[in-house]
């Protein structure tokens, strides 16, 4: 690996031809929940609303410095590091081709073609991104274009490890405690190698999806693993493998410092800063936030006195997904549950069932599956309430009535095809 100061100090500097440094701001709600410092170095406030601008500009800079002529660039994306790469193009004046599965939405493609303008072409290819990687690898060998990386890159390692130079010239200390989101390492490891270099006395903690873990993989496995199954929801972070030059340089890190997330967790910590402080973030970019109720500890002062940074790494957060957000948190804090119930085919037995609901607990799903017997019928039922204490109350009201059900709210495989 290389030497890591210089390069992400100039990194932060030539950065300013595009965009100042994202503000450090020090969030005044969760400090006083938490009894600490809590600051956050808000990446949702880049241009591009992503830390991955940094790592593409740099990457950009440094291959045109060396080959002044080079008048192509492509990667295969489908997020952040896609606009990233595009606004970095039409900065440049460069030629951007840019590979994204087929099934890629709207709002990211037209998002995309806005930060590049006419400099970037925009080329749907496979239905899945390993698909569009390839088209995009095969491309580069055709025409000469210089591919560049989302994360396993040193040049885009070094220009996210611009974030940590900005940390400790605004906060002018080394924090206690830094929480950094990982997806493809890029930005961690950066950051990480940066405090180290100065001998920055700051802990980090490391916080991924649980349905995306590739960190905590490689670290299991002593190098970095292809993982057989992602949950795609933390888009921005939900990465089957994590980079080589990442793992590189996180390979020694205690499995303890690191953080699973669960997926519906997130939606909740992403509602709660959208409705108290008015902070949009994607679920990629709630992960640090996500983590303090972890950190803090079951008595709930783990971090007090504590100075705290969290990366609130990007706010690309498309709004029609708000009713799975809204749906996803309420399934985690158990007020909101589906399950099937076999109702007897007599007369009144429907009533039987509503009689027993709570003054708090209303039918959001009612559904009539089949006839599962002669006398019975299979019925899906969605019930949301105030808290979670109702739903436990009507389960065992159900159970004492005799009502057979089955919840089927965290079940993976029937929910996918019922709900």
């Amino acid at each position: 690996m290389r030497d890591i100061l210089a390069p992400a100090r100039t990194a932060a500097t030539e950065l300013r031809q595009l965009f100042d440094p994202t503000p450090l701001q020090r969030n005044d709600h969760l400090s006083l929940r938490y009894g600490a410092e809590i600051w956050l170095k808000r990446e949702d406030l880049t241009p591009v609303r992503s830390y991955k601008i940094r790592g593409a500009f740099n990457a950009m800079r440094r291959v045109l410095a060396q080959a002044p002529d080079q008048d192509t660039f492509v990667c295969a994306s489908a997020g952040n590091h896609a606009q990233g790469v595009a606004f970095a193009c039409r900065h440049f004046g460069r030629r951007g081709v840019i590979f994204m599965p087929v099934t890629t939405p709207r709002q990211k493609i037209d998002k995309t073609r806005i930060f590049g303008g006419d400099r970037v072409e925009i080329r749907l290819t496979g239905d899945y991104f390993d698909q569009s990687l390839a088209a995009a690898q095969a491309f580069c060998a055709e025409s000469g274009g210089h591919f560049l990386s989302p994360f396993d890159d040193e040049d885009v390692i070094e220009g996210q490890a611009s974030v940590g130079v900005e940390i400790l010239e605004q906060l002018g200390q080394a924090p206690d405690l830094l929480v950094v989101p990982v997806g493809g390492g890029g930005l961690a490891s950066g950051v990480r190698r940066y405090f180290l270099a100065l001998g920055a006395p700051t802990a980090f903690r490391y916080v991924e999806p649980r349905g995306g873990a590739s960190l905590t993989a490689a670290l299991q496995a002593g190098a970095p693993v292809t993982l057989p199954k992602v949950d795609s929801f933390v888009d921005g972070a939900a990465v089957a493998r994590i980079g080589a030059h990442p793992f590189a340089a996180l390979a020694d890190v205690a499995p303890g410092d690191v953080l699973l997330a669960p997926e519906d967790r997130i939606c909740i910590t992403m509602l709660e800063m959208l409705n108290v402080e008015g902070i949009v973030l994607e679920p990629a970019g709630a992960l640090s936030i996500d983590a303090l109720p972890d950190l803090a500890g079951p008595e709930g002062d783990g971090l007090r006195g504590k100075t705290v940074v969290c990366l609130t790494s990007g706010g690309n957060f498309d709004f029609e997904r708000l009713p799975e957000v809204k749906e996803r948190a309420m399934r985690f804090a158990g007020t909101k549950k589906y399950f099937i119930l076999r109702l007897p085919q007599r007369p009144g037995a429907l009533r039987d069932f509503l009689d027993i609901l709570g003054p708090d607990d209303d039918i959001s799903r009612f559904e009539y599956l089949k006839k599962s017997a002669r006398n019975f019928g299979s019925v899906l039922i969605g019930i949301e309430t105030t808290s979670a204490g109702n739903i436990s109350a009507l389960f065992d009201r159900m159970t004492a009535r005799g009502f057979d059900y089955r919840d089927v709210t965290v079940d993976e495989t029937l929910s996918a095809f019922l709900i």
